[in-house]
């Protein structure tokens, strides 16, 4: 989900990188819920909680992990090797169990993995031209879904335990392939005319947002019906798109590019949720907004937040030939200032965003008012090597399962979810294969 020097980006939530030197970071991901993000360095991998920001759990390698996608905050996992010394080969899905610190299942294929994705009853894979679904309590192969060529590795998957929604390239350029598993339907949106750069889905897999290779808009779409809801500009020059998020309540969207400038948009359509053709209501996305009640509602002085409009936009109607971006919807409020790679996700507090950037670096701020977002605390996850053998005089590694005297871990505050607990003891019975890839299935040693 290739954002820089990397394999590519599988999602709006995670990117991978490549890059020479010691001790580097090669993929940055959030989890599902946003509170924590993990880093794949060329050594093992670490995982960060957000609010408060602090390193709550790293596991020490000889290897590096290229891919480190959480589920939720338990102690399950899916590693994919990565970097010059890879800790595992590049087309093995790993499902790790960091209480038992070792890997209980893998997915095997013929070529690379580009990217992972976790809930609790699902274990999505995706490679070059092919997407495989398989079951997490066993790993039998569900679904198998052709895409278009997709190096970047393009993925959404829903995490409502509600719905099961998946959202991945079509096999047209600029179309979206949208799975209603639990509705039994598959529909293609035909969301861009050019190549997509990201895509991206709500909580509770009722909203589908969408960007291109051009990078100037972001489209976001209904999954049920496929009706485009919103149309917003990120700008008027080309750029590259790397990450696009909902918050929580889906009365916001984010976006980041490579022009170092963090977009947030209000997207005000709360009433349409709950009345046009959306998924069940049941859903954490519905039990998100009642806890939180309307972010788009305002903050503490209850202004309601609303996108810059151009004040030409009326002419449009008047006078043919007027560019159609007069009536665009642009960004009410912006992070600026960034000068890496970026990924985002929105905050505890209603109107707040967390930046995680390629270069180490952390950053919360708020978006209170609208314009340029007030910068509420920074810090930096990735530094020197004297500066990382001071940290760890206070801080306890956990070595590699190869490490004499090593013993098994968990990080801070995992709980295992029933639904996802993979048997180590009974080999998953192996999907079928294909020219592309074969996915064997199997239970770790």
């Amino acid at each position: 989900r290739t954002l820089s020097r990397g394999r590519g980006c599988g999602d709006i939530m995670s990117m991978t990188l490549s890059r020479d030197g010691s001790n580097e970071l090669l993929y940055l991901g959030f989890n599902q819920d946003h509170g924590c993000f993990a880093c794949g360095m060329d050594n093992g991998f670490r995982i960060y909680n957000c609010e408060p920001f602090k390193e709550t759990f790293r596991r020490a390698m000889k290897g590096g992990i290229g891919i480190v996608e959480m589920l939720f905050r338990c102690n399950l996992l899916a590693l994919v090797g990565g970097g010059r010394n890879p800790k595992f080969p590049p087309n093995i899905v790993k499902i790790w169990d960091d209480h038992q610190n070792r890997a209980i299942g893998e997915l095997m294929f013929r070529s690379e993995v580009k990217a992972v994705k976790l809930r609790r009853d699902r274990v999505v894979v995706v490679l070059l031209h092919k997407i495989y679904v398989y079951r997490f309590s066993d790993l039998k192969l569900l679904d198998q879904i052709s895409t278009l060529k997709n190096p970047k590795g393009l993925i959404a998957l829903c995490p409502d335990a509600s719905n099961v929604v998946l959202a991945c390239p079509g096999v047209t350029k600029g179309n979206v392939r949208v799975e209603l598993y639990d509705m039994r339907k598959s529909s293609i949106i035909p969301a861009h005319e050019s190549e997509l750069a990201q895509i991206a889905l709500n909580l509770d897999g009722t909203r589908l947002a969408t960007a291109s290779d051009k990078g100037t808009l972001i489209r976001v779409f209904d999954t049920h019906t496929g009706d485009i809801l919103k149309e917003l500009r990120r700008g008027m020059d080309r750029a590259v798109i790397h990450c696009v998020t909902f918050n929580k309540t889906s009365d916001f969207l984010a976006c980041s590019s490579d022009k170092g400038t963090v977009h947030i948009f209000a997207l005000g359509d709360k009433n349409a949720q709950a009345s046009q053709g959306t998924l069940p209501q049941n859903s954490a996305g519905a039990d998100a907004a009642a806890q939180q009640g309307s972010a788009a509602e305002g903050g503490e002085d209850g202004a309601a937040a609303t996108n810059n409009k151009s004040n030409f936009a009326f002419v449009r109607r008047l006078l043919p030939g007027i560019p159609k971006y007069v009536e665009s919807e642009w960004s009410f409020a912006q992070v600026r200032g960034l000068e890496s790679t970026t990924i985002c996700a929105f905050g505890q507090d209603p109107r707040t965003l967390i930046v995680v950037s390629a270069d180490g670096s952390y950053l919360l701020s708020s978006f209170a008012e609208p314009g340029e977002c007030e910068r509420v605390s920074y810090a930096r996850f990735i530094r020197s090597a004297e500066e990382e053998e001071a940290d760890d005089m206070g801080f306890q590694r956990q070595p590699d399962a190869g490490t004499p005297g090593a013993a098994p871990a968990a990080p801070a505050e995992n709980t295992a979810p029933p639904a996802a607990q993979v048997a180590a003891t009974a080999p998953p019975a192996p999907p079928a294969t294909d020219e592309e890839a074969t996915a064997g299935a199997q239970a770790a040693n």
